[in-house]
């Protein structure tokens, strides 16, 4: 495993060093241990001799998780299993786990959160039921983004109740309980804009959340289905309960723990346990720093199963590395969207095909 004192201080070559070596023995050990990765790899052609750099790591389509399971440690051995959420119907991720995959994701998560949130521990309101975390053995997103950034609270309450609606008597005695100190708040963006906010908004009532820090994440394509840009999401909440401090991340449950964080410029930053990599779409050459393309997500974490070189559905541009005036090392970016599965259906269907 790694050892990375602090998440944002490696510069270009050292960073590329450190991923390189860890990504490189990742591959080998998924290729011998997991049978579909491996027919992947071998339909593609590479060899992992050959891999010189980080871009050069084989990636796998995100969908697969959706498709297939795959992992690489005995059956005995998962410890969890997480599921990516999904609309009624629809196919969901399962990721397994075992327990120092599992751990590792814990102790990363909170390396990089604390360097926006500081180490101590507040009082934590979370913009969601509890009801979403009843089953502890099959961890939905939502559930397992609950539990992980539990972590950093003290006096854990629920801004929503069972059925979804807003509790007001909660909030208010936990904002009581808590006058004057800095209060941590998480979320899902559209959990947030639906069901607190717009009750609010509705309810015409006013909070005190000055001193509070929202995370939030994931949701944003609802939100701009709705017209809801980043700057009104910011602007609304602040309106209905005088937030100032928010910090929108880009993660998923495929790569658990090497979440991306906004800093206070608004740039999404890539930390030293993890990296990302834009592609074109007609045949997966590296895109120029600025030039739009589909993500590749690369993590340290993911030793239970092969989820250390992925390429998602979202598009997004690299803005830059080592130079976001907030001064974490790095490279910076900006999500632009997903796209058309058909996009991506290449690296796929030399899956399916064999």
């Amino acid at each position: 495993m790694y050892n990375i004192t602090e998440p944002f201080s490696l510069d270009k070559a050292q960073k590329e060093a450190v991923l390189l070596k860890k990504l490189k023995e990742l591959t080998g050990f998924h290729y011998k241990n997991c049978e579909n990765y491996r027919h992947i790899i071998d339909r593609l052609g590479i060899k992992i001799t050959d891999i010189k750099t980080v871009e050069d790591i084989p990636f796998i389509p995100v969908r697969l998780f959706k498709e297939y399971d795959l992992y690489s440690i005995k059956k005995e051995e998962i410890f969890k299993t997480m599921t990516s959420s999904g609309t009624s119907g629809q196919a969901v991720s399962k990721i397994y786990l075992d327990r120092a995959t599992a751990a590792n994701q814990q102790k990363t998560l909170v390396k990089i959160v604390s360097d926006f949130t500081g180490a101590s521990r507040m009082p934590m309101l979370i913009i969601d039921s509890p009801s979403v975390i009843k089953n502890r053995e099959m961890f939905s997103a939502r559930g397992a983004g609950i539990l992980g950034f539990s972590i950093f609270g003290a006096d854990r309450t629920y801004a929503l109740d069972e059925n979804m609606n807003i509790n007001l008597p909660e909030i208010e005695a936990f904002l009581d309980r808590h006058k004057g100190k800095k209060i941590l708040l998480f979320g899902f963006t559209f959990m947030i804009w639906q069901y607190f906010y717009k009750e609010l908004k509705n309810i015409n009532a006013q909070l005190n959340l000055e001193n509070g820090i929202l995370i939030h994440g994931g949701g944003w394509k609802k939100l701009i289905n709705e017209a809801v840009s980043k700057e009104d999401f910011k602007k609304c909440l602040n309106e209905v309960c005088g937030l100032k401090n928010i910090h929108d991340y880009y993660g998923m449950v495929e790569q658990t723990g090497c979440i991306y964080m906004e800093c206070e410029y608004g740039h999404l930053h890539a930390s030293a346990y993890s990296d990302i990599i834009t592609r074109k779409s007609h045949d997966f050459s590296v895109c120029s720093t600025g030039e739009k393309g589909l993500i590749q997500v690369v993590s340290q974490l993911p030793e239970s199963y092969p989820g250390h070189s992925l390429l998602t559905e979202d598009e997004g541009v690299i803005l830059g590395e080592d130079d976001c005036p907030c001064g974490r090392k790095g490279k910076y970016f900006e999500i632009k969207g997903r796209i058309k599965n058909a996009e991506i259906r290449g690296c796929s269907d030399t899956y399916e095909r064999r």
